[in-house]
């Protein structure tokens, strides 16, 4: 709960905790936790994004939007 409060005051994020129903065994597909385990996966297609040797997170993150910006304009062309 704190860190939902902090998340929500400071980014203006709503967080949602998915859980993994006890009562099953085995494989369970879990609700958005394919989206994000998808994104990854295309943001590990981009050489430097698979090993983090950036200093500043901002530096970071703008290489996450140039090939969020590639993939998308890949798939527009």
């Amino acid at each position: 709960p704190a860190f939902m409060m902090w998340v929500m005051d400071t980014c203006r994020w709503i967080v949602e905790v998915v859980l993994r129903p006890q009562q099953t065994k085995g494989f369970v597909l879990l609700k958005k936790r394919w989206v994000v385990e998808r994104t990854f996966g295309w943001l590990m297609g981009c050489r430097r994004l698979v090993r983090d040797y950036e200093r500043l997170p901002e530096t970071s993150e703008t290489l996450i939007y140039l090939a969020m910006i590639r993939i998308m304009v890949r798939r527009l062309a």
